[in-house]
């Protein structure tokens, strides 16, 4: 049996864009002569719609475009993924669903069982057995993180999953260890809005040995021919970041493409942050759709200027310098008789962040410019960054990153060049709201303080466990005093795109946390 793997990019509601990648998918399938062809999870409207599943249109027009899918579906079979629901005794039950069609007619629904705590808001999971036959063989079918069915005579299993990339994962699911029969598993690929979507589609042998594999973060196609014999793969060369790295730019690519912006702007401040953020945007968008700002104050120093002209000028961005030192005093002046005598604090720091904010917020929205942020997780774990200042933005690239990651991704983005300047990547991290400030004067070493948040925040790890993994106590103490603080700050920020396994938007950490 001739099955077709159709890893696609969707987009959530698009349903004319999505079902003509499907149609397309289905004829090239029939021009070679496949038997089934099959697509991931929520395919036929993307994922993750969210509260339009409560919606009737929504849900409808969902069902009538599967069924202009059947009518292209003679002399082969599909399966596909789609949210599905009926109506019992005034009550709308909505599933997320993989749905059979058979020569034109839709046949069998086989709903999902395994529901994370965001899916069960919206769907209902059942009971039932999932598996079909076809071509004088039992197929099992599973949705998402759901395990195969144990049942005598399988000869395959078909998992469709719109699975996020999450850094640092395995980036090979469990699921199937138990399994004693070839497994072919179809995901997404894309992004919408925070979420990524992977691809990496696969098949697995009888023995769970990977004889299959489609690329990460692109759109594939391919026949897997049970008849076939095929030798297991090599073990993958796994690079982590390279895996970051491309799916930051997929991110930014279809945050872009899929909200209709062109252009971008950002702030380029000669640090490790902005550099990085201006580089990947460069590769997603194109260095020509990008204009950055160069915002100096009177602490800025003069190799930050030359750090970012350098950084502008080897990517060709066009940029401009518009020194923010006379706006800075002029206020200050205008706040004079409230602040009188008052010592120099936290107050004028701020507030050079948040003029440079309203400018590029001006620039924003004189040209069109989409303004990305370039905050990362560190700094917004434990606050250090400013209200409509540092977090205005609308889609922040490096929200889900740790700063120790970043560096690492400006020598991947180095890798065959020097882009990012190599004094941008040396130099001590600082804000340069006062003289002489670097970043370790408020907070610990980013080594440290990414070691205690990850060991808390992605490892689930209490503060009594991290102490006995041996950090110094009032550095511990510190930081997870500042992230518990700082939850008020993360409820205000943009969305970012989400790369981890525990971003923030997905947990909350509340100021009376015990744990």
């Amino acid at each position: 049996m001739k099955i077709a793997i159709a890893q696609q990019n969707y987009s959530v509601g698009d349903f004319g864009k999505n079902a003509t990648k499907i149609s397309k998918a289905i004829f090239e399938a029939k021009s070679q002569k496949a038997d089934l062809v099959v697509f991931p999870e929520m395919s036929v409207c993307g994922s993750f719609p969210f509260d339009v599943l409560q919606k009737e249109d929504f849900l409808e027009t969902t069902m009538q475009v599967l069924q202009r899918i059947a009518t292209e579906s003679y002399e082969i079979a599909v399966l596909i993924g789609c949210p599905t629901y009926c109506e019992d005794e005034n009550e709308t039950k909505v599933y997320d669903s993989a749905i059979l069609i058979e020569n034109g007619i839709i046949t069998r629904r086989f709903n999902k069982k395994n529901l994370s705590h965001l899916e069960s808001k919206y769907f209902l999971t059942d009971t039932e057995k999932n598996f079909f036959e076809w071509k004088n063989q039992k197929i099992a079918v599973c949705v998402g993180d759901d395990v195969p069915e144990e049942e005598n005579g399988i000869s395959l299993a078909i998992n469709i999953t719109a699975k996020q990339f999450k850094y640092k994962d395995s980036h090979f699911s469990d699921q199937f260890s138990k399994t004693q029969y070839p497994v072919i598993c179809v995901n997404q690929v894309g992004a919408n809005t925070e979420r990524v979507f992977e691809g990496h589609s696969f098949v697995l042998n009888k023995n769970g040995e990977k004889i299959l594999q489609l690329p990460y973060f692109t759109e594939d196609f391919v026949i897997f021919d049970t008849d076939k014999n095929y030798e297991p793969l090599a073990k993958e060369e796994c690079n982590e970041i390279g895996l970051l790295h491309d799916a930051l730019i997929l991110g930014i690519q279809d945050y872009f493409s899929k909200n209709g912006f062109k252009t971008a702007t950002l702030g380029l401040s000669g640090g490790i942050d902005s550099a990085v953020v201006l580089a990947l945007a460069a590769e997603a968008i194109g260095s020509e759709n990008i204009r950055v700002l160069l915002l100096p104050s009177e602490y800025s120093t003069s190799h930050s200027i030359t750090d970012a002209e350098g950084l502008a000028k080897n990517l060709g961005v066009q940029y401009d310098i518009v020194p923010i030192k006379s706006i800075y005093n002029e206020t200050l002046s205008a706040l004079s008789p409230i602040f009188k005598d008052l010592p120099f604090s936290v107050a004028e720091e701020n507030l050079q962040a948040r003029i440079r904010g309203i400018l590029l917020m001006a620039l924003s929205n004189k040209f069109g410019n989409i303004l990305l942020n370039t905050s990362n997780k560190s700094e917004v774990a434990v606050g250090y960054g400013t209200l409509y200042g540092d977090t205005n933005g609308s889609v922040s690239v490096l929200g889900d990153v740790y700063k120790t990651d970043v560096f690492k991704l400006a020598r991947y983005i180095n890798r065959g060049k020097e882009i990012i300047p190599e004094h941008t990547i040396i130099k001590p991290p600082s804000a340069e709201l006062h003289p002489n400030q670097q970043d370790s004067d408020s907070l610990p070493n980013y080594d440290v303080l990414d070691a205690i948040l990850y060991q808390y925040i992605e490892c689930g790890k209490t503060q009594d466990e991290i102490l006995k993994m041996g950090f110094e106590k009032d550095v511990v103490e510190k930081t997870l005093r500042l992230l518990k603080r700082c939850e008020f700050k993360r409820q205000q920020l943009c969305p970012a795109i989400r790369v981890s396994q525990k971003p923030f938007g997905e947990i909350q950490i509340p100021l009376i946390a015990k744990f």
